[in-house]
């Protein structure tokens, strides 16, 4: 059955997903402040609107993609998106945002006599491009049953974890353990160099061993084992460093809120936040391997650059 769909933040993420939403069927109207990017999703089936708020009039679900927190919430309350649904639309932000923010948007829409799902996504631009996200939603269970379809028209799975905030909760939590593991298996690999152990004998070893994981096998931080990682690409992005910061940063925010001694996600954040204003502004998160070879490399007592 055809859905009307307000969806709002059509870039990198957004502009696939609702691309993907196109091609399912469903009538898809879209806005964003950037003309090329609008430009690009109704090349690829989504009817342009004039404003978000234009994208949400009349729509069935409204769903946002946006940057930060404070861009939900202004675009839900100052700039009246959430005035401008018809009752009882189910708002679905796709967006990463804190804990705090998404509860606040949750708040905020059944405040406005609507209904809301808060449904960060994993699977970087490839997955949104191949529709195989994987979706964590908090929020009812009516509520997640009727976004389901439109998930499954944008990825291969989608977990209902919880309450309100519970899919931003899980999507935290398990970027943290992204981050952690990849500066793990970086430092191995530049300790196996300082050894003069191999790439392919040490992958060969942790990939079928106790050390196996995702940042691994899938995203090998340096090049010829796992000939799809973003190493053999020159670090192109899949997963950008300046969006794994983002991500350590909100898990850190909630440690600190919780008063949860975690020395390793703290660790992760204030290094992934350096690398990504540095010389990672541009590449994959897994090439905070080279920030980690550097800092080897370099004499005691100094900084790498």
């Amino acid at each position: 059955m055809t859905t009307v769909i307000g969806f709002i933040g059509l870039g990198h993420m957004g502009g696939p997903m609702a691309a993907n939403l196109a091609a399912a069927g469903h009538r898809v109207r879209g806005f964003d402040l950037v003309p090329e990017a609008l430009a690009t999703a109704t090349a690829a089936g989504v009817e342009a609107t004039g404003s978000a708020r234009e994208a949400a009039a009349g729509a069935d679900v409204v769903i946002t993609m946006l940057p930060a927190g404070r861009h939900v919430l202004a675009l839900y309350q100052d700039e009246g998106l959430l005035a401008a649904a018809r009752p009882g639309t189910l708002f679905v932000d796709c967006s990463t945002i804190d804990v705090t923010d998404a509860r606040a948007a949750h708040a905020a829409t059944t405040a406005a006599g609507h209904r809301a799902l808060d449904a960060p996504v994993s699977g970087g631009v490839v997955g949104a491009e191949a529709a195989t996200l994987t979706f964590m939603a908090g929020g009812g269970e009516a509520e997640f049953h009727e976004a389901e379809p439109l998930l499954a028209a944008m990825g291969k799975r989608a977990v209902h974890c919880g309450g309100a905030g519970a899919g931003q909760a899980a999507k935290i939590c398990n970027n943290m353990i992204l981050g952690i593991s990849m500066i793990a298996v970086s430092e191995a690999f530049v300790l196996g160099e300082s050894l003069g152990l191999s790439h392919q004998a040490l992958y060969d070893v942790a990939s079928t061993a106790s050390g196996q994981c995702w940042a691994l096998t899938a995203n090998c931080p340096v090049p010829g084992p796992v000939p799809t990682s973003p190493a053999n690409r020159d670090y192109r992005p899949g997963f950008a460093a300046p969006l794994m910061a983002k991500d350590l940063g909100l898990a850190a925010n909630a440690l600190r809120a919780g008063g949860i001694d975690a020395g390793l996600g703290l660790r992760a954040a204030e290094m992934y936040t350096a690398f990504a204003e540095g010389s990672g502004a541009a590449q994959d998160f897994s090439g905070i391997v080279h920030a980690l070879r550097a800092a080897a490399e370099a004499p005691k007592g100094t900084t790498p650059a």
